[in-house]
């Protein structure tokens, strides 16, 4: 089954973790046969939001729209035979430390 680990660190909190912690978990799971993709995502400020009203109106504004202490910097997708698998890997993640969380959720597959 496979699975998105949302990784979320707060907005305020300095990574604890280095480029090589994040080099050896992705390596971890390359090796385990898990990984199916995953990105880094770039700075905050470089998000833009498009949000369409009732009218069908386009608004585009820079930056995330909600205000949150906590930043999405990117995400994997594993595919691993159950929930429990999917937990472990996403404990391993650098990002889930020092008030970091990653955020587990299931694939939906449609059969179009």
């Amino acid at each position: 089954m496979k699975y998105m680990l949302l990784i979320y660190a707060a907005s305020d909190q300095q990574a604890s973790c280095t480029v090589e912690d994040w080099i050896a978990y992705e390596k971890e799971m390359k090796d385990a046969g898990v990984l199916v993709s995953g990105h880094s995502l770039a700075d905050l400020v470089t998000a833009t939001t498009v949000q369409v009203g009732p009218d069908g109106r386009r608004t585009v504004t820079d930056g995330p729209f909600a205000e949150t202490r906590e930043v999405l910097g990117g995400y994997d997708i594993i595919d691993v035979p159950d929930l429990d698998a999917a937990l472990e890997w996403a404990a391993k993640c650098p990002g889930s430390r020092d008030g970091g969380a990653v955020v587990v959720r299931p694939i939906a597959e449609f059969d179009f």
